[in-house]
């Protein structure tokens, strides 16, 4: 009898499991199904705002940028429809993306309201009392009244000073005391004082996010995280833990970083040019570049490829009038356990001389 009623309990527990099993498959696909059709462009932020799918990443190298570019190139993102704009001090050239708006604004285009800017506090001004004025740094060159978001750059701290990247005499970067509470007590002013409209995080690890949610007093909670994210890296991790804490997923490099050997091994293939990804492109008359931003926007992923080629700007734009079914997103999600390679040395773009900061977050397994 006792051997009979542990068998029917195990019934029931298998059950049990299997019927939660297939209710969180329902789910997962009616969330998708309901991703399909949606024409809404954007997604909610915990806070009641709301942030576009899809962002112009505006970075590049000062040293070989020739100087407008970037002006030109928001002012063809904003003329085909972008309204997400992501920028940063660090990245020197707030004042053309600034100019841009502007003059985009001037013409009729856009109203400032249409406008989504994320600007970034960089590794030198997390002290407390360096925050605010970080942030109205970056205001006074942009020539805007407020950022729609602003958020936390990377989780480590460098010393406060006139250089970006301060170095000693061997060339070894100076950190500085991290208090990752302390500098969101500062930001959450910004956001009261009206400087911002939302505040977030951008590389910050599972940990270094509980960190911030189970700061004691916490006024105001982090609606982003910006990390890399693409099919070779889809972040299933620390997307499912920051869905669970209503924090939006906002993916840089979405097409895949650069071929630049200091942050991706050369010897793997570029996502571009993947089969897979080309073979759902020719299916829907589309390219893998376009397959690949659908990808996230469609598991509700913001995506900010970079670009300054006028034609790629729009052609990345065109992701909105099709959608991936069920067994191609599936498809897609499966391809990252075969470019581990790939995404464990593309994950680490962030340059391996801080990996001994006390908080580099790359150590973590997400």
């Amino acid at each position: 009898m006792v051997a009979q009623r542990r068998y029917s309990e195990f019934q029931i527990d298998a059950a049990v499991f299997c019927l939660l099993d297939q209710v969180k498959r329902a789910c997962t696909q009616a969330a998708r199904k309901m991703s399909l059709t949606a024409k809404n462009k954007s997604v909610s932020l915990s806070d009641g705002n709301r942030i576009p799918l899809l962002g112009l990443g505006t970075y590049g190298d000062p040293r070989t940028t020739p100087k407008g570019t970037t002006y030109e190139s928001v002012k063809a993102a904003i003329d085909v429809g972008y309204r997400h704009l992501d920028g940063a001090l660090v990245y020197f050239n707030e004042g053309e993306v600034g100019h841009a708006i502007r003059d985009k604004i001037a013409d009729g285009t856009v109203k400032r309201e249409d406008i989504f800017y994320c600007g970034k506090l960089w590794n030198t001004f997390h002290p407390p009392e360096l925050v605010r004025p970080a942030l109205e740094r970056t205001l006074k060159t942009l020539q805007l009244d407020y950022v729609d978001l602003y958020i936390v750059e990377l989780p480590i701290a460098f010393k406060p000073g006139d250089a970006f990247y301060p170095q000693d005499e061997n060339g070894k970067y100076i950190y500085h005391e991290t208090d990752l509470c302390a500098t969101w007590e500062a930001l959450e002013a910004c956001k009261d004082a009206g400087l911002t409209k939302s505040l977030g995080v951008s590389n910050f690890n599972r940990r270094q996010l509980e960190l911030i949610l189970n700061k004691p007093g916490l006024k105001h909670r982090p609606v982003s995280n910006q990390v890399e994210c693409h099919p070779f890296f889809t972040q299933p991790k620390l997307l499912e833990y920051c869905r669970q804490n209503d924090i939006v997923i906002v993916g840089y490099s979405p097409l895949g970083t650069s071929r630049d050997a200091s942050w991706v091994n050369l010897k793997s293939p570029p996502l571009l040019e993947d089969p897979l990804l080309i073979a759902i492109g020719k299916k829907h008359n589309k390219s893998s570049a376009q397959v690949a931003l659908r990808f996230n926007v469609q598991r509700g992923v913001v995506v900010i490829p970079k670009s300054f080629n006028l034609e790629r700007i729009k052609h990345n734009s065109q992701i909105f009038d099709f959608s991936l079914t069920e067994e191609e997103m599936e498809a897609v999600e499966g391809s990252t356990k075969t470019s581990a390679s790939w995404s464990f040395s593309c994950k680490r773009r962030i340059i391996l001389a801080w990996s001994d900061h006390p908080e580099y977050p790359f150590h973590d397994d997400y």
